[in-house]
């Protein structure tokens, strides 16, 4: 019982040294992590049972969500980026303590995000024609017209997850990392549950799952907009206040989203380019793809956690301008994270071959995805980090000018052209548009590692 104590004092005090400063302590840390965490486990290990469903209904439909998944992302990302921005703000006002401006700024990020999702989805069903042929022309005439029905039916519920993500991303910015877990939830099992319905019980493939995905983004919109207006005791948000732009409001949101959503849209620009690729190797690349996409999202469920919660984190500290506590927690996060991924892959990789058999692959692809995965898996420990956990606290600080810039710049310069390279000219296929993407990670991560070691980023003023 004594070893216990000693053992469980030694441990609060390394959390104390490395997670504990005057903005913040390590149990806020966790308090904000840990919703964040099962969220993320959900999310993935939902889209992981979603995937093995689908899988059922053939390659052909496994290969059309894949492909419309990427274009997807793409969409998304921008109100996803704005919603970003929010998160920024909200959190920098609550450091400062200006309860007022934390309500004006959570109702700006939900109208913005909203009126740009309504527009990004009338884009996807009006041109989704042109979209398909300029993409993926070269998918074979079963898999585009899963992909067509798919891409209607994503585009009607972008503004669905808009109001979602808008809400989520405000509350995260003040600390309710439980709440938006709750909406997130919500959203995710009605829409696991629903798919369960339509593919397995009805059999109706890619046209149930766009029924499934449309009514459990729009039910957990409706529950996020009743909590946002009669169970929050925080934001004090009104119905009328989501009705009027306050312009310097969403100057401030827009400053940090935009370039963010920028960011985001060259950046899943240049995945959908490597999809292009992807598409021309066959049917087979595209369900590799597919598959170990979905297994190294398994692997990077801790650290994407710890992505969303350094912005939080770090937002509050420089909105109390205190540089150096945020600059002590950045730290502690890369190594925290990089530290996951080996945790990952030592729970994940015993138990590979039950994993990959839930999607039902044909015998053909089982060792490229294991070669895939196998590189990815190793390239993330160092690579993935400072790749992505260190742009996160750049952003939190007002610097997404320049980690747009950077990003955008690294993708095509480097994931693009060198997948292509590899890919195709040089015949490596699959498993050289993979290398590519680590290639990427390194180069990104050491440019921002530079900045986050100056001074530069600390110099932003938000609010």
């Amino acid at each position: 019982m004594l070893e216990l104590k000693v053992k469980g004092k030694r441990g609060s005090l390394i959390l104390d040294k490395y997670f504990s400063g005057e903005s913040i302590d390590y149990r806020q840390m966790i308090a904000l992590f840990i919703p964040l965490l099962v969220d993320q486990a959900f999310i993935v290990g939902l889209n992981l049972v979603n995937t093995a469903m689908i899988s059922s209904s053939g390659v052909a439909a496994i290969s059309a969500v894949n492909m419309i998944d990427s274009l997807n992302i793409f969409l998304i990302s921008v109100f996803i980026a704005v919603s970003t921005g929010g998160t920024v703000v909200v959190a920098q006002y609550k450091g400062s303590g200006n309860d007022l401006m934390v309500s004006k700024a959570t109702a700006g990020a939900v109208s913005s995000v909203s009126l740009m999702a309504l527009c990004i989805g009338l884009f996807g069903i009006v041109f989704h024609g042109p979209l398909l042929n300029l993409l993926f022309g070269a998918a074979s005439p079963e898999v585009m017209s899963n992909a067509r029905t798919y891409l209607i039916g994503s585009s009607l519920s972008y503004l669905g997850i808009a109001v979602v993500e808008a809400v989520c991303g405000a509350l995260r910015g003040i600390g309710r990392t439980r709440a938006s877990l709750v909406l997130s939830l919500i959203m995710n099992l009605i829409y696991v549950l629903l798919n369960f319905v339509f593919i397995n019980g009805l059999h109706m493939g890619v046209f149930g799952m766009t029924i499934a995905i449309n009514i459990s983004r729009y039910l957990a919109a409706v529950c996020a907009l009743i909590y946002l207006f009669r169970m929050d005791n925080t934001l004090h948000v009104k119905i009328r206040d989501l009705l009027v732009l306050n312009w310097s409001m969403l100057k401030r949101i827009m400053n940090i989203g935009l370039p963010f959503a920028a960011e985001q849209m060259f950046f899943n620009g240049g995945k959908i380019l490597t999809q292009v690729f992807i598409v021309s190797l066959g049917t087979y690349a595209i369900a590799t793809n597919a598959i170990t996409s979905t297994l190294a999202g398994v692997m990077q469920i801790p650290a994407n956690a710890l992505s969303l919660t350094l912005i939080t984190v770090v937002g509050q500290c420089m909105g109390s301008r205190n540089v150096k506590d945020a600059r002590k927690f950045v730290k502690s996060f890369l190594w925290l994270s990089s530290a996951s991924f080996v945790l990952m892959a030592l729970l994940i990789f015993p138990f590979y071959h039950p994993l990959v058999s839930l999607f039902h692959p044909p015998a053909e692809i089982i060792d490229d995805i294991f070669l895939v995965f196998l590189i990815n898996s190793i390239a993330q420990i160092p690579l993935w980090s400072i790749s992505f956990i260190t742009p996160s606290a750049l952003r939190a600080a007002g610097d997404s000018k320049y980690t747009s810039m950077v990003s955008m710049l690294s993708m095509w310069l480097f994931r693009v052209v060198l997948g292509y390279l590899l890919g195709i000219q040089f015949g490596m296929g699959i498993v050289g548009v993979w290398l590519a993407m680590n290639c990427e990670w390194g180069v990104r991560g050491f440019i921002f590692l530079r900045r986050f070691l100056g001074e530069k980023w600390v110099q932003h003023k938000v609010i």
